[in-house]
């Protein structure tokens, strides 16, 4: 796998704010005005031409990013900060000029040996509509207490989920598709889905097998001021990047190096009211039960500095937007995969700066 540092991205080379101002402005009726149609054709024939402003391009370039090993978070169509942050270790990673721009160079190392079309036609299965699923999920981590599990709400939030992309974009692709019924043809990414099947009380993922190649991952790095986490190997070369929500201004993540002590999958949630998050009045702990909406998603990589773990999301849009608890949040599907290629060990170095000192504490 190819596998690149960060500048200041250009943003006029792709300028969707005035396109996504358009896609939420309202008619004199009150509704919304239609988005952009978004196709396969115009999605596997696209390609960048000058300040195209294109969602088309962003969803391949998404598309050929996650493949690589780089993650762009949610597969949605915006050219947001986890977009750019990809694209730029994209370009660290291959030695290319690091200006954030989709530039020749940087569209050719994307497709080098990246020949599959970006989207794909996908078949849903009973067991993507077997469920169970749970339409109210309560907002307070005391009622959520009280389920069995926190699975999928409806098929359509499983099925954006198991193929890395926002449920927006899964509407935009299939607008006359039904999610719920088995046998119903549908356009996804052509990533590796997320391995999911049912229990009796919610939805779980399998854990990921371990590749031949995967077992080089020597030091993940979690850079607190750029938000990301990074993968090296034992030589300072960039396996795998990701965009995360790390710690808060009241829960700081850690600062220095720590190890992997396990991997947890579908795990409960344990809350203690030392904790005191905002808006919990839980004098007893409490116990979450597993599920892909449980507050640390389908993983947990525990760590060796006490309480703190790299985690999934119940809320991958908002992966690098918000705040956490201290932690290092990442969407399911990039937690999984980690959670694949770490074993008992691995060195996580939290670093207060940015990506030129994360490759040098790799080494």
């Amino acid at each position: 796998m190819r596998v690149v540092p960060i500048a200041t991205f250009l943003i006029a080379l792709f300028p969707f704010a005035a396109a996504d101002a358009a896609t939420h402005r309202h008619s004199k009726h009150g509704s919304p005005s239609q988005a952009p149609a978004l196709t396969s054709e115009s999605i596997n024939s696209a390609a960048p031409h000058g300040a195209s402003s294109d969602p088309a391009i962003t969803v391949k370039t998404e598309v050929l990013l996650d493949r690589d090993g780089f993650s762009p978070g949610e597969i949605d169509a915006k050219n947001g900060d986890n977009f750019r942050k990809a694209l730029m270790a994209f370009q660290q990673a291959n030695n290319l000029a690091v200006s954030g721009k989709l530039d020749a160079d940087t569209w050719n190392a994307l497709l080098s040996d990246n020949t599959d079309p970006p989207l794909t036609s996908y078949t849903i299965l009973q067991s993507d509509v077997a469920g169970p699923f749970d339409r109210r999920i309560p907002s307070d981590l005391e009622k959520k207490s009280e389920l069995q599990g926190l699975s999928y709400k409806h098929p359509q939030e499983e099925l954006a989920e198991k193929f890395h992309m926002s449920q927006d974009l899964l509407r935009r692709l299939n607008p006359n598709a039904r999610f719920d019924h088995a046998g119903e043809q549908i356009v996804v990414p052509n990533v590796e889905p997320m391995a999911l099947h049912d229990s009796r009380d919610t939805v779980k993922a399998a854990p990921k097998k371990q590749k031949r190649n995967d077992a080089s991952v020597a030091t993940i790095v979690v850079e607190k001021a750029s938000r990301d986490v990074r993968v090296y190997d034992k030589d300072g070369k960039l396996l795998r990047f990701y965009p995360a929500t790390i710690g808060s201004n009241e829960k700081p993540a850690p600062s220095g190096t720590f190890e992997v002590r396990r991997v947890a999958y579908n795990p409960d949630y344990h809350y203690d009211p030392k904790f005191a998050w905002k808006g919990v009045n839980a004098k007893e702990p409490l116990t979450i039960k597993p599920g892909p909406n449980n507050p640390v998603g389908l993983v947990w990589i525990d760590l060796s500095a006490p309480s703190y773990g790299i985690h999934g999301t119940p809320e991958p849009d908002k992966i690098g937007k918000t705040e956490s608890h201290g932690c290092i949040r990442l969407t399911n599907w990039d937690a999984l995969e980690l959670a694949g290629m770490v074993h008992k060990g691995t060195a996580v170095k939290f670093l207060d700066t940015d990506s030129a000192a994360g490759t040098q504490a790799a080494k």
